[in-house]
């Protein structure tokens, strides 16, 4: 548990080196990340899916090192020739790195990709079946207050406490740099649950937030067509039939301007109103009370379409770089299966409190302690994970001379 077992070689360059003897047949890598081979032939469809380049030197000296294309291949990470290569042959592994690593003569041989980066701060994390191997040796045997349990209904539980996890304790909040098309409308992600924030970035990469519609329109769920009577229509198999939604197109085309000046037609609403360029123009130098901060921006305004699964954006945003900051579950892929090693221990009391809990007999008094012990450490994670610096504080409210108003 929780042992470097990488040399700085391979963490930082993502590189491995062996020599031959002419004798050994396989090289047997150390990397925290398994190899994984699809072809060895660059002609082949499944040499893109490999994660790896092989390099051979006969010297060993930088720029000699040549991509290794013919005949090997790889079982529990160990690299196999089908004739052991030559006495004092340099062979190095290399994993995908974003610059390419150091080995390859040519731009094409170089080893592009993301493999390394992903690695790095690993040790922050361990995964989930690290943990449910864990559980196994401190909780459950002779003597503890689990006997036996299955494996099966541990890992269950393990990935139940992992997702709510996820919604409000651990680092699950991901982000993707999005371009808003013509058609201001974009899909949501796959493993997308809850969105954080959506901002659109300047030319200096500053964020401005783009705000919810909330009371200023919405997405409608059902469309459906209707008869001069009003009545809605159905196909040959009795279904509704579906269109298009009307106040979708009339959200996209309109323009900033002609919605600020409609927001501030009332002496009770906005006071002054925003341009497309981000300026903005007194309209009522009387009237400027009442107003309401949720319409007072020039960010711009989102919704969400529910019924098509996307996320649909004002006018004055298109063709803008956008941040989606959204939560996933942590389950969606198998990298996201990691779990923050500073609350390893709340998961350990989640999955402890909901297999005693579930299993029948099981003293009341035990199950409010273990009950009480899941919120303690669960609090306690919260805490940890929320990453209060009080430096970073202190300089914030430096020169805060104002009130802070609600």
């Amino acid at each position: 548990m929780s042992l470097i077992t990488e040399t700085n070689q391979q963490y930082y360059q993502g590189a491995q080196g062996f020599r031959s003897d002419n004798t050994t047949l396989a090289f047997k890598t150390t990397f925290d990340t398994d190899l994984v081979l699809g072809s060895f032939d660059p002609n082949n469809i499944n040499y893109a899916l490999n994660n790896f380049k092989l390099y051979t030197s006969s010297t060993g000296l930088p720029g000699s090192y040549s991509e290794y294309i013919t005949t090997f291949t790889v079982v529990d990470n160990a690299v196999t020739f089908p004739v052991a290569p030559a006495t004092g042959l340099y062979i190095v592994v290399q994993l995908k790195k974003l610059d390419g690593g150091l080995y390859g003569n040519t731009e094409t041989d170089k080893a592009y990709g993301q493999v390394v980066e992903d690695n790095y701060g690993g040790y922050s994390y361990i995964t989930l079946d690290d943990a449910i191997e864990n559980f196994m040796v401190g909780y459950v045997g002779g003597g503890k207050l689990i006997q036996t349990a299955k494996k099966s209904d541990i890992l269950f539980f393990a990935k139940r406490g992992l997702q709510e996890f996820s919604y409000d304790t651990l680092k699950s909040v991901k982000k993707s740099e999005l371009t808003i098309p013509q058609s201001l409308t974009l899909p949501l992600p796959q493993d997308y649950v809850n969105y954080v924030r959506t901002s659109w970035t300047d030319r200096h990469g500053v964020k401005h937030i783009i705000y919810p519609t909330n009371n200023l329109t919405t997405s409608p769920y059902y469309t459906q067509i209707q008869d001069s009577k009003g009545i809605p229509t159905q196909d040959n198999f009795g279904d509704d039939i579906e269109g298009t939604s009307l106040i979708q197109e009339r959200w996209h085309s309109n323009n900033n301007e002609e919605l600020n000046n409609y927001l501030a037609e009332s002496p009770d609403t906005v006071g002054f109103n925003f341009t497309s360029n981000g300026s903005f123009i007194y309209s009522n130098y009387i009237n400027q009370y009442g107003l309401d901060p949720q319409y007072s921006q020039s960010n711009g305004y989102f919704n969400l379409n529910e019924r098509e699964g996307k996320m649909s954006f004002s006018s004055g945003l298109v063709g803008e770089l956008i941040l989606l900051e959204y939560i996933s579950d942590g389950l969606a892929y198998d990298s996201d299966t990691k779990i923050p090693k500073i609350a390893e221990e709340a998961l350990y009391a989640h999955i402890l409190h909901a297999i005693i809990s579930t299993r029948a007999n099981q003293p009341e008094y035990i199950v409010q302690r273990l009950k009480k012990e899941r919120s303690a450490k669960l609090r306690n994670a919260k805490i940890r994970l929320s990453n209060i610096k009080i430096g970073e504080i202190t300089q914030v409210m430096r020169g805060k001379s104002k009130w802070i108003k609600h």
